[in-house]
């Protein structure tokens, strides 16, 4: 395994572009190279998209092919960016089946494209914590870290928290 990271794209917030003669969200092609470009970023990254939906759509499948990428990546760090409303329930496929590599899901709450994103600083905290974690999977959202076991999303306070 290398030390470059690999960052998976599914979709999510993050991802969305907004269409302002009807309003509507939708997908066009991934922010991930912009906003390592803004950020200055000079981590190693190797960047794929898997998908790009809603993780509101996102099924069985789609996680399996998640869960079958992460199996098969060569490097032993990853990021996945993901949409928030059902990170958690991947993070319980990935960390149920994987051990020997860090990979840390990361999302937004609000699309990139609007410029007051905190998908830029979830994208930097993902990529620290899957430089600075031991093996695990884990969810990066605003400055925190959970582990794939102890998270969930409160929809109320529009944060993720620990269960315990």
């Amino acid at each position: 395994m290398t030390d470059m990271i690999r960052v998976f794209v599914t979709g999510g917030t993050f991802d969305k572009e907004y269409d302002e003669r009807t309003g509507q969200l939708f997908f066009k092609d991934t922010h991930i190279r912009d906003m390592l470009k803004l950020g200055r970023s000079l981590v190693e990254v190797e960047v794929r998209t898997l998908m790009m939906v809603d993780s509101l759509d996102m099924d069985d499948d789609d996680r399996q092919v998640i869960l079958s990428q992460c199996r098969k990546c060569p490097h032993g760090r990853i990021v996945v960016t993901h949409g928030t409303d059902t990170m958690e329930q991947t993070a319980r496929l990935l960390g149920g089946e994987i051990r020997d590599k860090t990979i840390v899901l990361t999302g937004a709450m609000i699309p990139y494209a609007f410029g007051s994103s905190d998908g830029l600083f979830n994208l930097g905290s993902a990529l620290a914590f899957a430089q600075s974690l031991p093996p695990g999977v884990y969810i990066a959202m605003n400055g925190r870290c959970f582990t794939w076991d102890n998270v969930r999303k409160n929809r109320d306070a529009g944060v993720f928290e620990e269960l315990h």
